[in-house]
């Protein structure tokens, strides 16, 4: 599994645990909801300020949003 699927795995499993759905997690973080749909489906690519939104509307930190994510491919 490449690394963009887990983060959007990860990120999906977070929002949920918080209760939020796409639409309140992208207006918290101010990205465009169908972006975020994609970022959970793992066809995107974020860069590195979209995930410091994504983490602190999940008031996590980035290293908790990578956390069980593994940085290589099988």
């Amino acid at each position: 599994m490449n690394i963009n699927t887990q983060l959007g795995m990860r990120i999906r499993y977070l929002r949920k645990q918080k209760g939020m759905s796409i639409e309140d997690l992208s207006l918290e973080a101010n990205i465009n909801r169908n972006y975020l749909s994609d970022l959970e489906r793992g066809v995107r690519n974020p860069t590195i300020l979209i995930i410091e939104k994504i983490a602190r509307s999940l008031d996590i930190s980035i290293s908790d949003l990578f956390k069980g994510i593994q940085s290589f491919e099988d």
